[in-house]
């Protein structure tokens, strides 16, 4: 729990965030039920898939990179 609370915890959880709401973006039920909404509390899952989805070169550096960080700094 402690992991959340530092600047790398919180760069792995955006990331995680990003690729499991652009992810919900393929599943047909899922997109209907929790990307429905493009404002408010809900908006946040529909920014994060349309980042997922627009940025997904980025978002697959980011991730590798945070994965050497991750695997052999830290």
């Amino acid at each position: 729990m402690a992991n959340v609370y530092s600047l790398d915890g919180l760069l792995v959880f955006g990331l995680l965030f990003i690729c499991t709401c652009a992810y919900f973006r393929k599943v047909p039920c899922l997109k209907t039920w929790l990307l429905s909404e493009k404002r408010g509390v809900w908006g946040v899952f529909y920014k994060a898939a349309v980042i997922g989805t627009k940025l997904h070169s980025a978002v697959a550096i980011s991730y590798i990179v945070m994965a050497f960080y991750v695997l052999f700094v830290k």
